[in-house]
């Protein structure tokens, strides 16, 4: 018997995410599947909605991400993020270490663990929230972006403070849904694509300008 929602993800974000139940419901249904088949699945499924885990109130910053880590060891449920011992750190979160030294000047993190981000309000989201080992995108079209694309749509109807950033095609496709809330866009940091625009696109201090002109607190994007 599925877990009813309230003990899946943090109350905040119940009703916000009611109206994909059917949704989640097909989602958890695949995963099943996937395990009975003895194929699995990523990232841990006690991480599979860990980006709700955090209050729905506390989130300002939006970061958009595609589908999890296929590599075994890597996806933890927070978009671009890595547990602290993996190593090396995939290339598209070298490159947003390198995106955040030359935007800001903080040195690039020992590990590539974002999870501090999220404690300060980032809410690090993919838009498919598990993915078959070793097969990118292999989840799309299981439910998960129905259950993705209800909790940004509860966000902004929440209202601001709130400031999105889209890295990608994939994420930067959700702008008409995002209403007044104001975004930072460029090209996705992976090495395919990250010198077409994503470097030298300064996402971390124009996200700050961007909430001061709201009235909110920057974020303190450092990391150990």
């Amino acid at each position: 018997m599925p877990k009813p929602l309230a003990e899946l993800v943090h109350p905040s974000w119940v009703d916000s995410l009611s109206p994909a139940t059917d949704a989640l419901a097909a989602a958890g249904a695949y995963l099943r599947t996937e395990l009975a088949a003895g194929r699995g699945y990523l990232p841990a499924p006690e991480n599979v909605l860990r980006a709700f885990a955090a209050p729905m109130d506390q989130v300002r910053v939006l970061v958009v991400g595609q589908d999890p880590y296929p590599t075994p060891g890597h996806a933890v449920g927070l978009s671009f993020s890595v547990a602290p011992e993996v190593s090396p750190i995939p290339r598209s979160l070298t490159n947003i270490y390198a995106e955040l030294e030359a935007d800001l000047g903080v040195p690039r993190p020992s590990t590539g663990d974002l999870s501090p981000w999220t404690e300060r309000g980032v809410l690090l989201l993919n838009r498919v929230l598990t993915v078959r080992s070793g097969a990118p995108a292999s989840h799309r079209g299981k439910g998960w972006e129905s259950v993705t694309a209800a909790a940004i749509s509860g966000l902004v109807a929440r209202g601001g403070p709130l400031v999105a950033i889209l890295w990608g095609r994939d994420a930067r496709n959700l702008a008409p849904h995002l209403g007044s809330v104001p975004y930072v866009e460029s090209a996705h940091p992976s090495p395919l694509s990250a010198r077409s625009g994503f470097f030298g696109s300064r996402p971390f201090s124009r996200t700050n300008a961007l909430l001061e002109q709201q009235g909110a607190e920057p974020i303190d994007w450092r990391l150990p």
